[in-house]
Protein backbone atom coordinates (compact mmCIF):
# COMPACT_ATOMS: atom_id res chain seq x y z
CA UNK A 1 0.00 0.00 0.00
CA UNK A 2 1.22 3.16 -1.13
CA UNK A 3 0.36 6.19 1.05
CA UNK A 4 0.85 10.10 0.11
CA UNK A 5 1.49 12.19 3.26
CA UNK A 6 1.78 15.62 3.49
CA UNK A 7 5.01 17.71 2.73
CA UNK A 8 6.27 21.35 2.94
CA UNK A 9 7.83 22.63 0.01
CA UNK A 10 7.64 25.76 -1.98
CA UNK A 11 5.14 24.19 -4.72
CA UNK A 12 2.82 21.34 -3.57
CA UNK A 13 4.90 18.53 -2.49
CA UNK A 14 3.95 14.88 -0.94
CA UNK A 15 6.19 12.37 0.54
CA UNK A 16 4.95 8.61 0.64
CA UNK A 17 4.62 5.93 3.18
CA UNK A 18 4.69 2.69 1.28
CA UNK A 19 3.32 -0.09 4.10
CA UNK A 20 4.00 -4.07 2.94
CA UNK A 21 1.81 -5.21 5.62
CA UNK A 22 4.70 -6.28 7.58
CA UNK A 23 7.10 -3.26 7.31
CA UNK A 24 6.41 -0.03 6.19
CA UNK A 25 9.11 2.49 4.62
CA UNK A 26 8.42 6.49 4.50
CA UNK A 27 10.39 8.53 1.87
CA UNK A 28 10.13 12.77 1.88
CA UNK A 29 12.34 14.45 -0.72
CA UNK A 30 11.36 17.77 -0.72
CA UNK A 31 10.36 19.51 2.14
CA UNK A 32 10.62 21.51 5.61
CA UNK A 33 9.68 21.85 9.06
CA UNK A 34 6.79 19.95 9.03
CA UNK A 35 4.50 18.97 11.94
CA UNK A 36 1.89 17.51 9.92
CA UNK A 37 4.49 14.97 8.34
CA UNK A 38 5.68 13.96 11.89
CA UNK A 39 2.02 13.58 13.00
CA UNK A 40 1.45 10.59 10.31
CA UNK A 41 5.14 9.23 10.68
CA UNK A 42 4.73 8.91 14.60
CA UNK A 43 1.36 6.65 14.41
CA UNK A 44 3.64 4.31 11.92
CA UNK A 45 3.75 1.53 14.40
CA UNK A 46 5.64 -0.98 11.91
CA UNK A 47 7.98 2.03 10.36
CA UNK A 48 11.29 0.64 9.52
CA UNK A 49 12.79 2.93 7.45
CA UNK A 50 12.60 6.77 7.19
CA UNK A 51 14.37 8.47 4.42
CA UNK A 52 13.89 12.26 4.80
CA UNK A 53 16.07 15.03 2.74
CA UNK A 54 19.49 17.09 3.88
CA UNK A 55 19.42 19.30 0.69
CA UNK A 56 21.69 22.12 1.88
CA UNK A 57 25.03 22.37 4.29
CA UNK A 58 24.30 24.15 7.34
CA UNK A 59 26.25 27.45 6.05
CA UNK A 60 23.13 27.73 3.64
CA UNK A 61 21.27 27.40 6.25
CA UNK A 62 18.89 30.67 5.05
CA UNK A 63 18.50 29.25 1.35
CA UNK A 64 17.53 26.41 3.29
CA UNK A 65 14.62 27.89 5.47
CA UNK A 66 13.75 30.14 1.60
CA UNK A 67 13.37 27.06 -0.42
CA UNK A 68 11.57 25.09 2.03
CA UNK A 69 14.72 22.85 2.52
CA UNK A 70 16.35 21.06 5.56
CA UNK A 71 19.93 21.43 6.18
CA UNK A 72 21.34 19.69 9.07
CA UNK A 73 20.44 21.93 11.94
CA UNK A 74 17.04 22.14 10.68
CA UNK A 75 17.17 18.07 10.44
CA UNK A 76 18.50 17.99 13.77
CA UNK A 77 15.10 19.91 15.57
CA UNK A 78 12.84 17.77 12.83
CA UNK A 79 14.68 14.47 14.07
CA UNK A 80 13.40 15.83 18.14
CA UNK A 81 9.98 15.63 16.97
CA UNK A 82 10.64 11.71 15.34
CA UNK A 83 9.24 8.77 18.07
CA UNK A 84 10.06 5.52 15.75
CA UNK A 85 12.66 3.66 16.33
CA UNK A 86 13.34 2.94 12.77
CA UNK A 87 16.48 3.30 10.44
CA UNK A 88 17.27 7.03 9.17
CA UNK A 89 18.96 7.42 5.44
CA UNK A 90 19.39 10.95 4.35
CA UNK A 91 18.64 12.01 0.38
CA UNK A 92 18.90 14.71 -1.67
CA UNK A 93 22.48 15.89 -1.02
CA UNK A 94 24.29 18.50 -3.64
CA UNK A 95 26.84 17.40 -5.47
CA UNK A 96 29.71 18.78 -4.16
CA UNK A 97 28.48 19.39 -0.78
CA UNK A 98 27.50 15.79 0.15
CA UNK A 99 31.02 15.05 2.48
CA UNK A 100 30.07 18.37 4.03
CA UNK A 101 26.45 18.00 4.93
CA UNK A 102 27.01 14.32 5.86
CA UNK A 103 29.66 15.53 8.58
CA UNK A 104 27.40 18.19 9.93
CA UNK A 105 24.67 15.67 9.71
CA UNK A 106 26.42 12.95 11.86
CA UNK A 107 28.31 15.64 13.97
CA UNK A 108 24.80 16.90 15.06
CA UNK A 109 22.30 14.09 15.35
CA UNK A 110 22.51 11.45 18.62
CA UNK A 111 21.55 8.32 18.50
CA UNK A 112 19.67 7.35 15.57
CA UNK A 113 22.77 7.44 13.13
CA UNK A 114 21.55 8.40 9.88
CA UNK A 115 23.48 7.34 6.75
CA UNK A 116 24.03 8.65 3.42
CA UNK A 117 21.26 6.91 1.17
CA UNK A 118 23.18 5.33 -1.65
CA UNK A 119 22.63 4.99 -5.52
CA UNK A 120 20.83 1.68 -6.15
CA UNK A 121 20.48 0.81 -2.39
CA UNK A 122 17.37 -1.29 -2.44
CA UNK A 123 15.29 -1.87 1.13
CA UNK A 124 13.39 -5.10 1.47
CA UNK A 125 10.47 -4.67 4.38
Amino acid sequence: KITAIPANHVVPAVGYHLDSGQSSLVFSGDTTANDAFWKVVNKIKNLRYLIIETAFSDGERNLAMLSKHLCPGLLVEELAKFKRDAEVFITHLKPGEMELTMREVEGSVRGLRPKMLLNNQEFEF
